[in-house]
């Protein structure tokens, strides 16, 4: 014992060991494929050295990554219905999938929206939306690039 602890000792509480198990719900090993590959170029994107690119392009390979695996597990729900509620949910909880984009591709007129970032009206000039939100036929210019995430379109329209 040292000195100033309390004598009395507790029989039988142990703290609890906190360990990094996860129970992974039926249909895990259908998807982890897929996502693991994923996850592999996420780290090869972030790896990648973004020397003579603008300071925002060296960010637009981890959005779309992003995207895509957001978009995957999306689809596998939504639209081909192939994985269980309990494993979509997990994939959210564990952060395989960003759930506010998911969302957004809920609603009506965000079925192809490409980041958060774009529909943010702080992050744009008079408060308004990116140019990548305009549908193509409403564009002066036909051919764009989104500051934020690279996008060269996500307008509903289009």
């Amino acid at each position: 014992m040292f000195v100033g602890e309390d004598n009395r000792q507790r029989a039988g509480t142990m703290p609890k060991i906190k360990t990094n198990r996860v129970q992974y719900p039926s249909g895990w090993e259908l998807i982890e494929p897929t996502l693991r590959e994923i996850e592999a170029k996420m780290r090869e994107a972030e790896n990648d050295p973004h020397d003579g690119k603008r300071k925002c392009e060296g960010l637009w390979p981890i959005f779309r990554i992003a995207h895509q695996k957001s978009r995957y597990i999306y689809d596998l729900y939504y639209r081909r219905k192939e994985i269980s509620k309990e494993l979509y949910e997990f994939c959210l909880e564990q952060g395989y999938a960003d759930r506010n984009l998911i969302a957004k591709w809920k609603k009506p007129g965000y079925e192809r929206l490409c980041c958060l970032r774009c529909i943010q009206p702080r992050d744009h000039n008079f408060n308004t939306t990116c140019v990548c939100r305009v549908p193509k036929h409403l564009r002066e210019e036909k051919v764009i690039e989104c500051v934020h995430c690279g996008c060269r379109g996500c307008a509903s329209g289009d």
